[in-house]
C-alpha cells in the first residue's frame, strides 16, 4: 500500500476526506498530489517527499526529514495544498472528529454522534478497524493507523472521561 523508499522515521501526515472519492476525481487528486510532491521545497530545496490518495479518501503525505530540514513554510505549503483540494472538491480533510472505520472490506466515516450510536447499538465494537489519522511517522502509518477500536485513542478517552458521550 505504501510504496516509497522513504525512511520509517519520515513525517507523515493524514488527511481524511469527509467523503469517498469517485473513479475519476480518485485520478485527478492522485495528479495533484503528485504535481504538488514534484515541486514540494523547504528552504528553496526540494523536499524528499511522497503523497497518494488511498481508500479513495485518505490523502497521505510523507517527508524525509533526515534529508531535508522542514521548515514552517514547507508544512504551511502542504496545508494550503489540503485547503485547494477541499475547496476543489468539496470536501472536509480537516475535521479529526470525522471518524473512519471498517465494515468488510469497505471503508465507512460516521460524524462522532453516529458514532457514539454505533457504539451503543454494538455496530461497532472493540474488534472493528479504526482509523487512527493521528499517526506522525511511516512506522506508525505502516503500524498503527488501522487498528481495533479497542486500541485506537477514542476507547481510551471513552474509558477514562466520563462525559466522552458530550465528545463524541
Amino acid at each position: 500500500m505504501i510504496q516509497n523508499n522513504l525512511p520509517e522515521n519520515s513525517r507523515t501526515w493524514v488527511y481524511q476526506s469527509a467523503r469517498k472519492f469517485t473513479m475519476a476525481e480518485v485520478i485527478l487528486l492522485k495528479q495533484k498530489i503528485n504535481a504538488f510532491v514534484a515541486q514540494w521545497t523547504s528552504h528553496n530545496q526540494k523536499v524528499s517527499g511522497w503523497g497518494d490518495l488511498l481508500y479513495d479518501r485518505f490523502l497521505i503525505l510523507m517527508a524525509d526529514e533526515e534529508a531535508d530540514r522542514l521548515g514552517g513554510c514547507s508544512v504551511d505549503s502542504s496545508v494550503s495544498f489540503v485547503k485547494s483540494l477541499e475547496s476543489e472538491f468539496h470536501t472536509n480533510f480537516l475535521d479529526r472528529w470525522n471518524i473512519a472505520y471498517k465494515m468488510g472490506n469497505e471503508v465507512l466515516t460516521a460524524n462522532r454522534e453516529d458514532f457514539s450510536r454505533l457504539l451503543e447499538e454494538g455496530k461497532v465494537h472493540d474488534y472493528t478497524i479504526v482509523f487512527n489519522n493521528l499517526v506522525q511517522t511511516k512506522a506508525e502509518l505502516l503500524k498503527k493507523w488501522q487498528v481495533p477500536y479497542s486500541d485506537h485513542w477514542l476507547k481510551s478517552v471513552a474509558s477514562t472521561n466520563t462525559s466522552f458521550k458530550s465528545l463524541l
